[in-house]
């Protein structure tokens, strides 16, 4: 019995370490077919059946090798130095200097598999491209033998719903988790994935809103000025839509589109893949009349649906507006909707309703953005001061800036006032100096400006201190008579949407020596205030291309496989 399980140990060990060494054609007597004398028991005839043919013949090639190119990166074209380039001739392959890609195989786990060798023959003139296809060997001693699993191959299409299998699919996938594999193969089906389990979802900017049923929705115009529903609104994206409407008075209790229920029915997800919901609450209610006159109605919390009175529809959405208000670790914590409703009547065919989505961080004012991110034009620049005596380093005291805004408005180019300050003798020096200064720079003069339109109080990078300058005379009494704002700004980002950037921010006293006047004596001092815009944008320099031409393209392929 020794005897005979030491044979049968030596038998299994050949099995293991011999087929790596032979050719990649077995033949049958290569692997002896188990007997019972050697097995030590009968052997089943479907067992010895399934071994034959498995040692007669090798698994069939899922990949033809000689068709794969993973240089052949230009489409119709011939790629260089890639010897599988099907695009490629003997006149390309003869100004080759090497292969980039000298063999092509399959999986390298394959105990045997067929190989594609690319070489150049430089002796040869012209020189020309030299192909192979042999039989590679694995030399590991644990390789794969046989690719059994079809499954693995290949993305299955997915099981159709249906009458019949309705009930099995809902019990096989209505679970919090679930396996595509069989049942067997789930060793473990009540282990957590430990990365799962310590993952914290939160929402991040322009991620789409979600909601009980699918997402928050933000009609918006696609291709004509007709709405979609289809869009879905970004956390911290504020955006402003409007689009047409198709209405009649007789179906206009069947548009959902129409009717308040359908922006409040379905509950915020307070972060992403969470049960914790937030409902949107109602927080005020214009009606428009025909002729456009609106009221405030006092009571909101009533929900008011579209319904037909005296051949017209009244209660019709013409306009919602969202204000979502989130925590710093990206949760919604609060949803509202403000409505605008109107009335229809038999000649309308279509309305034209407006939609709006804000943010608010908790605990913040909100505060009135000047361009998202560059400037814009005509609107106010965005600057703050730093609260006096705060005991914190400088850092902190971007997270408790107080939001104020200039009265300058961004790229108003040169914008000078004047006044005339009439002076008597009585007039202490002092005092008029501090009421000029006063006169001129405001009682709380900024002292940093937001670079960008949409810059955050909490980000430190994003504001500029001002720059302050004092041109005096030397005389025992010198009074302010000129303030000059110069706002130097660069256009950033593309060349094709370029965005206004502030980049620099100086503050410039000019004064002027006050003489003692003689009684009852009297002075005229002109007062000017003024600012300046400076573009400092940096010229392209000549011949030199610092982006990619309008009709380079890339390969029709190059994402594959997304979209």
């Amino acid at each position: 019995m020794a005897a005979a399980l030491l044979r049968r140990g030596v038998f299994f060990i050949l099995v293991l370490l011999l087929p790596p060494l032979w050719a990649a054609e077995p033949s049958v007597e290569s692997v002896p077919e188990p007997t019972a004398s050697a097995a030590g028991s009968a052997v089943p005839p479907e067992i010895r059946a399934a071994t034959r043919a498995r040692t007669r013949s090798g698994p069939a090639p899922v990949t033809d090798v000689a068709k794969l190119c993973v240089c052949d990166l230009l489409v119709a074209q011939c790629d260089v130095n890639c010897c599988c380039d099907p695009d490629c001739n003997a006149a390309d392959f003869s100004l080759f200097t090497t292969c980039s890609v000298p063999i092509v195989t399959g999986d390298s786990r394959l105990c045997s598999q067929k190989a594609a060798i690319y070489s150049l023959d430089v002796e040869a003139n012209p020189p020309e491209r030299i192909f192979k296809l042999i039989d590679q060997v694995n030399p590991s001693v644990f390789c794969i033998h046989a690719t059994n699993y079809k499954q693995a191959l290949s993305f299955s299409s997915p099981e159709m719903p249906t009458s019949e299998n309705f009930d099995q699919l809902l019990k096989r996938f209505s679970s919090a988790t679930f396996s595509a594999e069989p049942d067997s193969w789930n060793m473990n089906t009540d282990a957590q994935n430990p990365s799962d389990a310590n993952e914290t979802y939160r929402y991040e900017y322009g991620v789409p809103i979600q909601t009980a049923d699918a997402f928050l929705r933000l009609p918006s115009p696609v291709v004509s000025s007709w709405c979609s529903d289809a869009n879905p609104a970004g956390f911290l994206v504020n955006q402003a839509t409007k689009c047409t409407r198709s209405v009649s008075v007789e179906n206009c209790g069947n548009i959902q589109a129409v009717s308040m229920l359908f922006y409040i029915n379905s509950s915020i997800l307070a972060v992403p893949k969470s049960s914790q919901m937030v409902n949107i609450t109602v927080q005020s209610i214009v009606v428009q009349s025909l002729n456009g006159m609106r009221t405030l109605l006092n009571g909101s919390d009533v929900l008011r649906l579209p319904m037909i009175l005296d051949e017209l529809c009244i209660n019709i959405v013409l306009g919602v507006s969202y204000h979502i208000t989130y925590t710093g670790a990206g949760e919604i914590i609060e949803a509202a909707a403000s409505f605008v409703l109107g009335a229809i009547n038999k000649e309308a065919l279509s309305i034209q309703q407006s939609f709006e989505i804000s943010f608010t961080q908790v605990n913040t004012k909100p505060v009135p953005l000047s361009g998202n991110p560059g400037y814009v034009v005509g609107l106010p620049i965005g600057a703050g001061f730093r609260p006096q005596g705060y005991p914190f380093p400088i850092e902190i005291f971007f997270v408790a800036l107080v939001l104020v805004h200039l009265h300058k408005h961004f790229l108003a180019w040169t914008s000078i006032k004047r006044c005339k300050l009439r002076i008597t003798a009585a007039m202490k020096c002092k005092p008029l100096t501090q009421t000029l200064l006063d006169l001129l720079k405001g009682q709380s003069f900024p002292e940093y400006v937001a670079s960008f339109g949409n810059s955050q109080s909490q980000d430190v990078l994003d504001w500029v201190p001002i720059t302050h300058f004092h041109t005096s005379e030397q005389s025992s009494c010198h009074i302010p008579v000129s303030l000059e704002i110069e706002v130097k700004w660069t256009k950033y980002g593309s060349l094709v949407n370029p965005q206004a950037r502030i980049v620099n921010v100086t503050a410039s006293i000019t004064t002027t020596t006050l003489k003692q006047l003689p009684s009852r004596r009297e002075r005229t001092i002109p007062i000017t205030s003024s600012v300046v815009f400076t573009d400092i944008s940096s010229p392209a320099e000549p011949g030199y291309k610092a982006w990619p031409t309008i009709n380079a393209k890339l390969p029709f392929d190059f994402f594959f496989p997304f979209v």
